[in-house]
């Protein structure tokens, strides 16, 4: 049979006809405190601890171990209903009574809750039994394991159960607990808050220890899980009970003293830290640093167990401290009259005052003498200075006051029900006052809004407090941030600039890490088979960087950029290109401008010379352009000097084609001149007559025009364009000229090389005509280097990295223009050649002279004359 069935059979078996309504099947436990009312609220605390010392006897149950802020919870409930019932604001003309009960134990605990439900008398004469004998709510418990028992059952009636001390978040399960309510925040928010404490300090490698129960279980687990979200890892995790066995507590210990971690997140009761800290004292294990849950890191009773010092410098979030005015004086005013049957409240007194008020049994000590007062005693119950908690119970009264009022102030045809109904004042129902105590909103007189969500809990918002110790053998809370879940994820926590006293009494912030941070520079490696934690910090490759400390990835620098040397910042990348900075560079320009000023000097010669049958006879117009060309051939390779621009781009490409071009051209001319002249078989053949000066010049022109066509076809379409080339390097951008359309450029190279291939076979095919004074040779060894020169260009045009490129290109157009400057022109060298035969006093030698040379008589028959005349 389910417990839910049992429970109902229990409370509704036995109706007979004839008899009262309502019979209480079963005997009731009676209540520790109790006031009659018109409406009653109901309270579950256990004003002892050490659920093992509990012992039946008869129909009472004798317990131990006093437990001050329990009892100061209840008398905080007493209090509160008081005030209401003095307030004519809120609920006028009704008076509200409660039912407090003292119980510790689970079972027990549940079977308070069921009296609260069904009530106490054996009989009630009314025929409603929703009277007064039945709670509007229950108030309570403070532990989550025994909340988590009654709730389930209690919530099957749909009567309100509010907790001022309960926080798991399994409770927040509507499904499982539609009727429960706490002025305590979920540990869903306190796991997280938590986790960003441990991450906003730096400790990435902690240990986990909780109570064996739904409350250290369930909020071990969510911490967990937000530990995992913010990056810590959580080197062990154990959970043990007070009551349980010693082996697994010394289990505990010994993994505490066999880790590395510094920190340990401590998700438990008072109870059990106080245990875990004496067996770490005796075993002399220090140096760590306690993160606790508000379960303990408040508790007043934390001093009185032995190695408690080792506490000082914990730190952990609780509720807001607060004030209530007046309490101080109910807590004062307390007194064993006011509670004539109360057991408890007699044994609080005795041991408080060391008397006894009992003088008809054996006394356990003196006789009261009824002046005792606790005006004049100074403990836990009295004090005030901690009111955090206490204030959940204090709101949780008002939030019940507040939905009752609401049900009964409600107008017809404006309420929540159907049709805007209300409920009826004489038969309230717990449904009624569930519906409105989770719409209910008020503002304390202390200025606290206070209001539930939808799964029945309150804004989350903590204080950060560090456990420090004034005066040896005590130990004060002093808050040292604040958290609220309320805001934006970025400012949720807060740190105020105040000291903080570290685990061990320390003033130094403690490292708890599985490795040491990474610099900037290096990324994080997790090491195989361990925790996200544990890693090996490598330097980030070139190319990227990493500009904080701990970075997960290396990220890649911009297009433009590169790493520097620490790989921690990108750096703009360097752009390369030939510089007349470099000594390199120089040497080139200075040989273009020595090829230049050679063929100047050539030119000046023939110039100077141009008279003599000699000059005459080498076709000194093809030759002066020759001369002409190469000039701008030697000047052209300055163009391929300095930063790329748009307009040197076109320039030197374009240049580089039409000089060229006009230079072979003019070679061309006078291969075609040798070879017409030594093929003609009489010195008077018209075949000179029909290849003169006028066609010549002619081919010359034709020849360069169809070059100069294809480039400005070729700067038409796709122009030249100054390039950044981030490939050859990673490091660098060699900035260079594109050549645009790759047509255009291979058609200009590709025409080149034509003319020169035609030159080189015509003058191949000169090369052995007779005569000393025969060209062909000189054009062929010219032609060969030429094309020496361009083939292998062309490998080390694609192997030579960055700038070196050009630097080839430059070699290489200097070398054939050198080529074509010595071999052509060596019979400049020839002295005597050169002699000017106007000068010859021998007449008949210059004839002789004449005579040796027919290929200059073909073309241009100089004569001899007297050098009188």
């Amino acid at each position: 049979m389910q417990p839910l069935e049992l429970v109902l059979l229990v409370l509704l078996a036995g109706r007979e006809m004839g008899e009262p309504v309502c019979r209480l099947q079963g005997w009731s436990e009676l209540p520790e405190l109790a006031m009659d009312g018109d409406l009653i609220i109901g309270g579950i605390f256990s004003f002892h601890t050490d659920q093992d010392r509990c012992a039946k006897s008869s129909l009472t149950i004798k317990l131990f171990s006093f437990n001050f802020r329990e009892f100061q919870f209840a008398q905080t409930m007493i209090f509160a209903i008081e005030e209401i019932n003095r307030n004519s604001e809120i609920l006028p003309g009704i008076m509200l009574g409660y039912k407090i009960y003292n119980v510790c134990g689970t079972m027990y605990i549940l079977r308070a809750a069921m009296a609260l439900v069904s009530g106490q008398k054996s009989l009630i004469d009314e025929n409603k039994c929703t009277k007064s004998e039945t709670v509007q709510a229950i108030l309570g418990h403070s532990g989550s394991t025994p909340t988590i028992g009654f709730t389930q059952i209690v919530g099957r009636f749909q009567i309100p159960v509010i907790s001022h001390f309960a926080t798991c978040a399994c409770l927040s399960n509507r499904k499982e607990f539609p009727s429960f309510f706490r002025t305590i925040p979920s540990d869903f928010y306190q796991s997280r808050a938590l986790a960003k404490l441990v991450k906003h300090f730096g400790w990435s490698w902690v240990g986990a220890i909780c109570s064996d129960n739904d409350y250290g279980n369930n909020g071990l687990a969510a911490f967990m899980l937000a530990a995992k979200e913010e990056g810590v890892c959580i080197e062990y995790s154990a959970a043990f009970e007070q009551t349980g066995p010693r082996r697994q507590l010394l289990k505990i210990v010994e993994m505490i003293k066999q880790s590395n971690s510094k920190v340990i997140i401590a998700f438990m009761t008072h109870r059990e830290i106080k245990v875990l800290v004496s067996e770490l004292h005796v075993e002399n294990i220090t140096g760590l640093q306690w993160v606790g849950s508000d379960a303990w890191i408040t508790d007043p009773s934390l001093t009185a167990s032995q190695g408690h010092s080792a506490l000082v410098g914990s730190i952990g979030f609780t509720v807001s401290r607060a004030d209530i005015p007046g309490l101080m004086e109910h807590l004062r005013d307390v007194h064993p009259s006011h509670f004539p049957n109360s057991m408890f409240l007699n044994d609080f007194w005795e041991m408080v005052f060391d008397c006894s008020l009992n003088t008809t049994a054996e006394p356990k000590g003196k006789p009261c003498n009824g002046s005792e007062s606790l005006r004049d005693v100074q403990n836990t119950f009295t004090d005030l200075s901690e009111l955090r908690f206490t204030n959940n119970v204090y709101k949780s009264v008002y939030a019940v006051a507040h939905a009752l009022d609401n049900l009964l102030t409600c107008e017809s045809s404006q309420g929540t029900f159907v049709n805007g109904s209300c409920a009826q004042p004489t038969d309230i129902q717990p449904w009624q006052v569930l519906h409105y105590l989770q719409t209910v909103n008020f503002t304390t007189k202390q200025g606290e809004r206070v209001f539930f969500d939808g799964n029945g809990d309150p804004p989350a918002r903590y204080e950060l407090v560090n456990l420090q110790s004034p005066k040896p053998g005590t130990m004060d809370g002093v808050t040292i941030g604040i958290y609220d879940a309320s805001l934006p994820e970025s400012r949720q926590l807060t740190i105020h600039n105040i000291s903080i006293v570290w685990g061990g009494d320390s003033e130094t912030l403690p490292v708890s890490v599985c490795s040491e941070s990474c610099p900037p520079g290096t990324r994080k490696a997790v090491q195989t088979g361990k925790p996200v934690c544990c890693y090996d910090c490598v330097a980030c490759p070139a190319g990227e960087i990493s500009n904080k400390t701990d970075s997960i990835d290396c990220m890649m620098c911009p297009l433009e950029y590169w790493s520097n040397e620490h790989r921690d910042t990108c750096l703009l990348k360097k752009v390369e290109f030939l510089s007349y900075d470099e000594i390199m560079v120089k040497l080139l320009a200075l040989f273009s401008l020595l090829g230049v000023f050679l063929t100047i000097m050539t030119s000046v010669l023939f110039f100077y010379h141009r008279d003599t049958p000699i000059v005459r006879a080498n076709n000194s117009e093809l030759s002066f352009l020759l001369l002409f060309s190469l000039t701008l051939c030697f000047l052209c390779s300055l163009t391929f000097i300095g930063r790329p621009s748009e307009w040197s781009c076109m320039l030197r490409h374009t240049a580089f084609g039409i000089t060229f071009v006009l230079c072979i051209s003019c070679v061309l001319g006078k291969t075609l001149v040798v070879l017409m002249a030594f093929r003609a078989t009489l010195p008077g053949s018209n075949v000179m007559k029909w290849f003169g000066p006028p066609l010549q010049r002619f081919s010359v022109l034709a020849f360069t025009l169809i070059q100069v066509l294809i480039c400005v076809i070729w700067l038409t379409i796709s122009p030249p364009f100054p390039y950044k080339n981030m490939l050859h390097y990673k490091e660098k951008i060699i900035l260079e000229c594109n050549v645009g359309s790759p047509f255009g450029f291979w058609a200009v190279v590709g025409y080149i090389g034509l003319l020169a291939l035609l030159c080189f076979v015509l003058a191949f095919l000169s090369r052995k005509l007779p005569d000393n004074f025969n060209e062909a040779k000189f054009i062929t060894f010219s032609m060969l280097i030429f094309c020496a020169v361009w083939i292998t260009f062309i490998p080390a045009y694609v192997s030579s990295p960055g700038k070196f490129t050009v630097a080839v290109e430059i070699f290489a157009i200097l070398a054939s223009s050198f080529g074509l400057l010595f071999c052509i022109f060596k019979l400049v060298s020839l002295g005597k050649e050169l002699i000017n035969i106007n000068v010859i006093d021998n007449h008949a030698a210059c004839i002789s002279l004449l005579r040796e040379h027919t290929s200059i008589l073909a073309i241009s028959s100089p004569r001899c004359v007297p050098a009188s005349s």
